[in-house]
């Protein structure tokens, strides 16, 4: 199987790279589910092989839809995971036409050219497509309604490729941090706060907004094996289970690398911001639990991260 990975040197794509090359995999199913998308079952032990495909920036332009038809026709891929977003939150806010461009028309680019090859659409969104009112995770059957031009784009994002795809899966993901760091964002949460703790930085993280930290290494699993149980076609949510404030994230950081801080909680209210975010925006993987594959809790995946870092 050919896998396509759009925005592979980005903190996701680098480790969906590394997973559809041989990584071992974490996810477990308890009972196989029959196949559901007309594909071959496979036999006892016998594990699928990629042929991946890594297409950076420098490869693929999916605001262009000639770039997408030049790339994806010419490899023809059987799948296609569309991980490339412009994800500076509060610059979406004074360029929305630029998150528009990437979010949205780029997804609807790459949906178009992904079903004229019968390839399947994969599309990484987030859970700020949601508004974050119902104070608990939200699942795939709830309503978005987004609150900021990022949240509003990816959710446009969603739309097409729902609509413009035959086979597709529209994976929410939340708080992405890897090994790789987030290249639109000049790292991760995590590294922050660790390279704050060495330098005897006092620290304040806000503790009312509630979140599902994610691991992309786990994310990656969970996408893999979505595409590899052949599950049916819609969205999904992918997010390390459980939940938790940035403030106690921060501290659970803290604590696994007996780093000893001045960190002190601040409500986000004291925070400038040009970008309205949800105060509680945590997803529950409703969708993967029922077809018995189980995301590691985030305490796991933020454990994982540091040993895969060198730090524990």
């Amino acid at each position: 199987m050919k896998v396509a990975i759009i925005g592979a040197n980005g903190q996701l794509g680098t480790d969906l790279t590394k997973v559809f090359k041989g990584i071992n995999q974490e996810l477990r199913t308890n009972n196989q589910k029959p196949r559901t998308n007309n594909q071959q079952p496979r036999t006892r032990n016998q594990e699928p092989t990629y042929e991946v495909i890594p297409l950076t920036h420098a490869d693929i332009e999916i605001t262009d839809i000639d770039s997408v038809k030049k790339q994806l026709t010419g490899y023809k891929p059987d799948v296609v995971i569309n991980t490339a977003a412009y994800v500076r939150v509060d610059d979406c806010e004074i360029y929305p036409e630029k998150a528009f461009l990437v979010n949205a028309i780029g997804a609807l680019n790459v949906a178009k050219i992904a079903d004229e090859i019968d390839a399947i659409d994969v599309y990484i969104s987030t859970d700020y497509v949601f508004d974050g009112e119902k104070c608990e995770p939200y699942t795939e059957k709830d309503l978005p309604n987004p609150l900021n031009v990022y949240g509003v784009s990816k959710y446009a994002g969603e739309i097409f490729t729902r609509n413009y795809s035959r086979k597709y899966y529209i994976i929410r993901v939340a708080s992405l941090y890897g090994v790789a760091g987030a290249s639109g964002k000049g790292g991760n949460f995590v590294e922050t706060m660790i390279k704050k703790a060495k330098n005897k930085e006092k620290i304040t993280v806000v503790d009312d907004m509630i979140m599902s930290p994610t691991y992309t290494k786990d994310a990656a699993r969970a996408i893999k094996k979505i595409i590899e149980e052949d599950l049916p076609y819609g969205i999904y949510h992918a997010s390390n289970s459980g939940f938790c404030s940035w403030y106690e994230f921060a501290k659970k950081i803290f604590e696994f690398l007996n780093l000893e801080v001045d960190l002190k909680p601040i409500s986000a209210k004291d925070l400038t911001r040009k970008a309205k975010r949800p105060i509680f925006s945590a997803l529950e993987n409703k969708k993967l639990s029922k077809h018995n594959l189980k995301m590691p809790t985030w305490q796991e995946g933020l454990k994982k991260y540091l040993y895969e870092k060198g730090y524990l």
